[in-house]
């Protein structure tokens, strides 16, 4: 199958260079690359043109202007920009260990989506990466969190059981679904504007639409870069739309992936 890894960012070009770097070096490479951009300034722009230079992938870049936090409208403009068959959907402050696109494939099945763990890398150890450049993480590397993340270990993985509660622990920093399911539901819902539970409303609308999810644990693995917490204040607004979906058993949100027009895609 055709793999899209759909990479979201905003004005932290730093880490996205860590980022495609980690991408770069996939044992099983992704067949495509889209940077999904919410806004990011003209520097953004250079390092994605510079890195698609020396990607062995495509490596695409779908920006939408600075109307404040619209993640959901970046991740579908993304989409939309996308022609892979299966999408893995990452944020660009974290790092990929090196069978990321291997694990996803491996465990990706009809009529499932994956949501996959992180490991939290502390303040420090953040910086020196972003300063010096990739280094091998592991379960007993300094500087990170939560090190049992760290483990990968297929045995383990087979062991995890699925998500009772739909909306545990739904990270869009680190989940993969088909392309199809995504059209399905119409995409991530754009009337969320401001950080919190786009990525939650999502998944509530897959599990109405029949599509499964799979938690996946001690595979797939990424290591989240450390930033300041996003400002919460449009989550009481966010937490009532997901609420509404969730009475209302929706499944297609109003303004989703099939509203996003034709993309032009700037030149890289």
């Amino acid at each position: 199958m055709k793999i899209t890894l759909l990479v979201t960012t905003y004005n932290w070009k730093e880490a996205l260079a860590r980022c495609l770097e980690s991408a770069f070096a996939q044992t099983r490479l992704p067949d495509e690359i889209v940077v999904a951009d919410d806004g990011s300034r003209e520097d953004t722009r250079e390092l994605v043109r510079m890195y698609a230079e020396k990607s062995p992938v495509p490596l695409l870049h779908a920006w939408q202007p600075d109307e404040g936090f619209r993640a959901a409208a970046a991740r579908n403009r993304g989409i939309a920009a996308s022609s892979g068959d299966y999408l893995i959907v990452i944020d660009g402050d974290v790092l990929l260990e090196r069978h990321f696109c291997e694990d996803h494939e491996r465990f990706a099945a009809p009529g499932r989506w994956i949501q996959g763990s992180r490991v939290l890398v502390g303040r420090e150890r953040s910086k020196i990466i972003l300063e010096d450049g990739l280094c091998r993480l592991g379960p007993c590397s300094r500087g990170i969190h939560n090190r049992k993340n760290a483990v990968r270990s297929r045995f383990l993985a087979l062991l995890v059981r699925g998500a009772r509660d739909p909306l545990r622990g739904v990270r869009s920093c680190n989940m993969s679904f088909w392309r199809e399911d995504a059209y399905r539901v119409n995409g991530f819902n754009e009337a969320f504007v401001g950080w919190g539970r786009e990525d939650s409303e999502f998944a509530v609308r897959l599990a109405h639409a029949g599509v499964e999810r799979k938690n996946l644990k001690h595979q797939a693995l990424v290591f989240h870069l450390y930033h300041p917490e996003n400002s919460r204040e449009s989550l009481p607004q966010n937490d009532r739309l997901l609420q509404e979906s969730i009475e209302s058993k929706r499944i297609r949100c109003e303004k989703g992936l099939r509203n996003c027009k034709t993309i032009k895609l700037p030149e890289s």
